[in-house]
C-alpha cells in the first residue's frame, strides 16, 4: 500500500544529548558500500539502450520450424522430422549452427547424471538413451545435402558445408530423429498409465535452435535441470497417434474437422462464446466408443503456433475436456481449456482447472501485458508443475487452493519467460521470481482472496509475514545471492532464492521502495519492450530504475547481488535544550549492510500521533538525526507496520 506522511527535517548531526545506553555500535553498516555505484554485468551499445530498452541496433535471429511426428503409444517411442528455417539477423556470419538436445540429459552417462543437476531421469533403471540422430541435410537449392554433426551432451554442432551470412540471410535444414519416452521420472516428458489410458505429455521433443545474441555469440550452457532459452518464431507441427486419442496442443488446431467428432466441434463454438465451463467431452463419454472419431488405426493432428519459442502438447485416450472463453483487453478473446482423466474430474478437482486458467489469463492480460495466443491450456499428467508457451502441465492429484496456485503459477509463466524471453538457464530469478511476483496479486484477488495470500515462502507457505519468513534465508551465510547461476545455487536454494527472495524484493520495491504509481508503468514498459525479445538482467536493472525515476543501484546490490540482512534502529530520543514543546531529536542508526526506506512512528502523551517518511537517502550518514515536532513522546517504532525484513525488530521502537 502507498503511505502519506509528514515531512521529515533530516539533520547530520547530533543534538546535545546523552544516547540510550542501549546503544550498539554500526559496524557491519558503510554508506559509502551501501550506495555505491553499482557495476552491471552487460554494457550499454548500440544494441541496449541506457534505458533498459532495446537499442536501435537490437536484432535478435529467427527460427521456424515444420514438424512431423508419431507416437508409437505401444513402444512409447516418438519419430519425428523437423525442418528448420533459420534466419540470421546478426552482423556475423555463422560457419556452424548449435542446436539443443534436452532428451539427451536422460543418459546415464549425461553431464546432469554425472553432476546431479538434474532432478530426475538420473541413474539406475531411469534412463533413456536420448536422441537418436538418423541424419542432418541442409538444402542447397532442390537438393538436400547430408552435413556433418557433433553432439556433446544436451548440444549438438552442425557444421555447414558454407557459413550462413548475417544480416537476415536463411538457411533451411532438417533433422530425422527418434526417442524414448520417459516413464514419469522424466518430469518434464514423460508418460502415466490411468485406469481410461495412458498420457503422454511431450516437451523437450523436438531438436531446438541454440540463441545466438549481442551478449555472448551462442549460448550453449549444457542441460543441467534448470530450464530454457529458445528463439521465436513459428511452429506448424502435426501429430500422429492411435485414433481415439485426443491431443491438447498449444497453438491452433488446423484441422479440427478431421480429427474431432461434429458434437465436440459445436461445444468448441459454444465455449468461445461462454463465460461458464463447457464440456467438450464428458466423463461419461471418455469410455464411449460413440464419443470418438470415425474408426481408423490412426489421425494425424496438425497445429500451427505463431511467435512461440517453444511448444508442448499432451495425447490420451483418457482425457476429459472442457474449455471457456477468455476475455482479454481491447475486446479479443481466446479459449481456456483443461484436460484431464475421470478420476481427477468433479468440482473438487479439475472441474474448476478451467475456472481458474481462464481468471489468471485475464487478470494477468489486464495488469501486465494482453495475452497474445489464442489458446491456454492446463493439463493433467505425469510431468506436474511444468510451464510452455500457453500451457501448464500440473498433477492428477491437484485439487483446492494447491491446483488454483500451480494453475496460475504454471500459466503465469507464458508471461515471464515465454513472452518476455528471458535465458531461464542463466537467470532462472527473471522467471520464476517475476512470475511468483504476478502470482501474489492472483491469489489475492481470486474471488477476493479465498486462496490467498500466497507469497511462496519456504519456511511458513501461505502462511505468516513473509519480510518475517525471508529473515533465515538472509542470516545464511552459505546462501547464494539472487544473481547466481541456478545449476548452481543446488536444489537446497533454487526456490528460495529464485522464487521467494526475488518476487518478496518485487513486492519491497513496488510497496515500499516506489510506489505503485512508479513501479507499475515500469514494469509493464519492461515487459512491453522486451515482449519476444532477450532482455538481460542489466536491461531490467536499468529500465526499472530509469523509468521509475530513482538510482535504485543500493537495492540492486543488497537484494540482488548480495544477500545483506538489514537492521534499522532507534538509538536516543533527546527533547531540544530539554524543553518537549521545543521538540525532539531521535537517533536512528542501520546495523547492518543492507538498507531501506522506512516509516517513524512517534506517538505523543496526549493520544495523537505523527508519521515521518525516511527516504533511503536517510542513511547515507552513520547516525542520521530526525526532528519530531514538539510534543511529550510516549513511544517511537520504525517500521510500525511491519513492511521491512528487519531482522532485529526489538531495537526498532524506544519509550523514553
Amino acid at each position: 500500500m502507498r503511505h502519506h506522511f509528514s515531512r521529515a527535517i533530516l539533520r547530520s548531526s547530533c543534538a546535545a544529548a546523552a544516547l540510550c545506553t542501549t546503544q550498539v555500535q554500526a559496524a557491519d553498516f558503510d554508506p559509502k558500500a551501501a550506495f555505491a555505484v553499482q557495476p552491471l554485468p552487460d554494457g550499454v551499445n548500440v544494441y541496449r539502450s541506457s534505458s533498459g530498452a532495446p537499442g536501435p541496433g537490437y536484432w535478435q535471429n529467427r527460427v521456424d520450424y515444420a514438424i512431423t511426428a508419431r507416437i508409437d503409444a505401444t513402444a512409447r517411442t516418438l519419430t519425428a522430422t523437423e525442418t528448420v528455417d533459420y534466419t540470421n539477423n546478426s552482423p556475423d556470419a555463422l560457419p556452424s549452427l548449435w542446436m539443443q538436445l534436452d532428451q539427451n540429459i536422460y543418459r546415464p552417462n549425461s553431464r546432469a547424471a554425472v553432476t546431479g543437476g538434474g532432478r530426475r531421469g538420473r541413474g539406475g533403471a531411469e534412463h533413456s538413451d536420448g536422441y537418436a540422430i538418423a541424419s542432418v541435410e541442409v538444402q542447397r537449392g532442390k537438393v538436400w545435402v547430408k552435413i556433418p554433426f557433433v553432439v556433446s551432451d544436451t548440444r549438438m554442432n552442425l557444421r555447414l558445408d558454407q557459413p550462413l551470412k548475417g544480416g537476415g540471410a536463411k538457411l533451411k535444414f532438417r533433422i530425422t530423429y527418434h526417442y524414448a519416452i520417459p516413464g514419469v521420472w522424466g518430469g518434464r516428458n514423460s508418460w502415466l498409465d490411468t485406469p481410461n489410458g495412458t498420457i503422454f505429455d511431450i516437451a523437450q521433443w523436438f531438436p531446438r535452435m541454440a540463441v545466438y545474441d549481442d551478449l555472448r555469440g551462442w549460448d550453449t550452457l549444457p542441460y543441467l535441470g534448470s530450464e530454457f532459452y529458445c528463439e521465436y518464431g513459428d511452429v506448424d507441427y502435426a501429430v500422429t497417434v492411435p485414433a481415439d486419442m485426443i491431443v491438447a496442443g498449444g497453438g491452433v488446431l488446423t484441422n479440427a474437422a478431421e480429427v474431432l467428432t461434429p458434437l465436440q466441434r459445436a461445444r468448441l463454438a459454444k465455449a468461445a462464446g461462454s463465460d461458464a465451463t463447457v464440456m467438450i467431452r464428458t466423463p461419461e463419454e471418455v469410455t464411449r466408443d460413440s464419443a470418438r472419431p470415425a474408426s481408423k488405426a490412426e489421425k494425424t493432428w496438425r497445429y500451427h503456433f505463431a511467435n512461440t519459442r517453444d511448444v508442448a502438447f499432451s495425447a490420451s485416450r483418457a482425457f476429459v475436456w472442457d474449455a471457456a472463453r477468455m476475455n482479454l483487453p481491447g475486446g479479443k478473446t481466446a479459449l481456456a481449456e483443461s484436460v484431464y482423466p475421470i478420476e481427477s474430474a468433479g468440482d473438487a478437482g479439475w472441474g474448476r482447472s478451467t475456472e481458474y486458467l481462464k481468471d489468471s489469463v485475464e487478470r494477468f492480460s489486464q495488469r501486465w501485458f494482453a495475452y497474445p495466443y489464442p489458446t491456454a491450456w492446463s493439463i493433467a499428467g505425469g510431468s506436474t508443475g511444468m510451464e510452455y508457451p500457453g500451457m501448464a502441465f500440473d498433477g492428477i492429484q491437484d485439487k483446492g487452493k494447491e491446483l488454483f496456485w500451480i494453475t496460475a503459477h504454471e500459466i503465469g509463466h507464458t508471461w515471464y519467460p515465454m513472452i518476455v524471453g528471458s535465458d531461464e538457464r542463466r537467470d532462472a530469478w527473471m522467471d520464476e521470481g517475476f512470475n511468483t511476483f504476478i502470482d501474489t496479486f492472483e491469489s489475492d484477488e481470486f474471488k477476493g482472496g479465498v486462496f490467498g495470500p500466497k507469497r511462496d515462502s519456504e519456511y511458513a507457505p501461505g502462511g505468516g509475514n513473509p519480510v518475517d519468513e525471508i529473515l533465515p534465508l538472509l542470516a545464511d551465510r552459505d546462501a547464494p545471492p539472487i544473481m547466481s547461476y541456478p545449476d548452481v545455487m543446488g536444489e537446497k536454494y533454487r526456490h528460495s532464492v529464485s522464487y521467494f527472495k526475488t518476487a518478496l524484493g518485487l513486492r519491497l520495491l513496488r510497496d515500499v521502495v516506489l510506489g505503485p504509481d512508479r513501479f507499475d508503468p515500469a514494469f509493464r514498459k519492461y515487459t512491453t519492450d522486451w515482449a519476444f525479445k532477450h532482455p538481460s538482467p542489466s536491461d531490467f536493472f536499468r529500465e526499472m530504475s530509469s523509468e521509475s525515476g530513482e538510482d535504485l543501484s543500493w537495492f540492486w546490490r543488497g537484494w540482488f547481488f548480495n544477500n545483506w540482512q538489514l537492521d534499522l534502529a532507534v538509538t536516543n530520543i533527546a527533547y531540544t535544550d530539554g524543553d518537549p514543546a521545543k521538540g525532539a531529536d531521535i537517533t536512528l542508526e542501520s546495523r547492518d549492510k543492507l538498507v531501506m526506506p522506512a516509516v517513524l512512528e512517534v506517538k505523543y502523551a496526549d493520544g495523537h500521533a505523527t508519521r515521518i517518511k525516511l527516504p533511503v537517502e536517510t542513511w547515507m550518514r552513520i547516525r542520521p538525526v530526525i526532528a519530531a515536532p514538539a510534543g511529550r513522546i510516549s513511544s517511537v517504532m520504525l517500521d510500525p507496520d511491519h513492511l521491512l525484513p528487519d531482522r532485529d525488530r526489538s531495537n526498532n521502537g524506544v519509550v523514553p
